[in-house]
């Protein structure tokens, strides 16, 4: 009995050793235990199978299509987790197996263009043009790149044309309609350019105060960046507004000193020379173009705001008027409001909210540091939440979110307690 139990086993590993072998060698088992893989979610084992099964027959149509599928599913997850580069990668990938097909070129496009990668783009989804015809996503996202490189009339006639062949897109309408209220404003104004930024303003009499504006600005892209030790890499547009053409291009508060949606935007009224308040607001809203570029935008209010609120204050601190007020009275904001936009907020909330996102950031780094602060951020740009990108940066001191907060508060009534 012993022996038979002994040969049962000695022929089981051989047939498992016969079947993994043959199917290590096999491109069409191969292919069928890829997709097994990929229904189960394990997609970086699936690529690897549908590789070893294409390079076994790569003649074969089905195993090319899996496989520039596949790479479509892995550029997918890399895109949801802001990893827009990899993503272009994989989407070219598909791209070269198949690259009659239309698809995969827009994606590489969108990729690029989410990269900040304008130009690239734009080549890539003009290419695509070329393979199927326009449609109106493919179109949504050149005019974006366009948009976004500074050429205004360019994308509005792009997405015309894509509401043309889809009326119901109000995405793109709504887009439409901020481009042309803003070439009504822009397309008067002058241009001067740094390695970094350009800046458009009323040519006749701002040529010296944009040359301020560059040199300012290419001040704070290198303590900015040397403090969240990021440096991005696309050109940054800024424009330089009267106040009443900001409030019709932006439609912001009327205490608004600044935005970036993409672009700086100032209203500078009459100022005609660079001064501590101009200052503090570029190196402010040039903070937001570092926070966005490592977040991808997924970044909770009062983070955004403190980071610039605390570069902005280096070059104009002022008095925190509102915050002790609000600790005397009790009327500190809750955590909840101070994720979401400010600009709904009345005047003195909303002077409230900056101070009180300052003073926590603030606090943030006087106790854990900048590198924490860096990985925050970088947690925010590959998709997690506030409270899952807090919790893993603060894991080694047990703190989450909530405690942060908590910390802070207490910290900050003992601040301004006998004040």
């Amino acid at each position: 009995m012993p022996l038979t139990c002994r040969l049962t086993v000695a022929t089981l590993t051989f047939v498992l050793l016969f079947i993994a072998t043959a199917r290590a060698n096999d491109p069409f088992l191969l292919n069928d235990y890829a997709l097994q893989l990929l229904q189960k979610g394990e997609n970086e084992k699936a690529l690897e199978h549908f590789q070893k099964a294409y390079a076994l027959y790569p003649y074969n149509e089905t195993l090319r299509h899996n496989l520039a599928e596949v790479y479509t599913v892995v550029g997918d997850r890399q895109m949801s987790s802001g990893r827009y580069e990899e993503a272009a990668a994989s989407f070219d990938n598909a791209r070269e197996l198949l690259p009659e097909v239309q698809r995969y070129r827009v994606l590489r496009g969108i990729a690029l263009y989410s990269a900040r990668q304008y130009d690239a783009a734009i080549v890539e989804l003009e290419k695509a043009r070329g393979y199927g015809g326009d449609t109106a996503d493919l179109l949504h996202f050149l005019g974006r790149a366009h948009y976004d490189n500074g050429n205004l009339p360019m994308a509005i006639q792009l997405w015309e044309k894509a509401l043309e062949l889809d009326s119901k897109r109000l995405d793109v309408s709504s887009l439409v309609e901020k481009a042309r209220r803003e070439q009504a404003v822009e397309g008067r104004m002058d241009r001067g350019y740094s390695s970094r930024f350009t800046v458009s303003f009323d040519g006749d009499r701002r040529g010296k105060l944009a040359d301020q504006v560059l040199d300012v600005l290419e001040t704070a892209y290198n303590r900015v960046g040397s403090d969240l030790s990021h440096f991005p890499t696309a050109r940054v547009p800024v424009i330089l507004y009267t106040r009443t053409d900001y409030r019709s291009v932006t439609n912001g508060p009327d205490w608004s000193g600044g935005l970036y949606d993409g672009k700086i935007r100032l209203p500078i009224g009459g100022v005609d020379d660079m001064n501590e308040v101009l200052r503090s607001i570029l190196f402010h809203e040039y903070t937001h173009v570092v926070v966005h570029d490592l977040t991808s935008g997924n970044c909770p209010v009062w983070l955004n705001e403190g980071l610039a609120e605390l570069q902005g204050r280096r070059e104009l601190p002022h008095p925190l008027t509102e915050l002790s007020r609000a600790v005397k009275n009790g009327t500190i904001l809750p955590l909840s409001t101070l994720e979401s936009p400010f600009t709904a907020l009345p005047a003195r909330d909303a002077a409230l909210a900056y101070q009180q996102s300052y003073s926590l950031v603030r606090y943030i780094i006087n106790i854990y540091g900048w590198h924490k602060v860096k990985e925050i951020l970088v947690s925010l740009g590959s998709g997690k939440r506030i409270s899952t990108a807090v919790a893993a940066a603060m894991a080694d001191y047990g703190v989450d979110y909530p405690a942060l907060y908590q910390e802070w508060l207490t910290a900050v009534k003992k601040e301004f307690a006998g004040s």
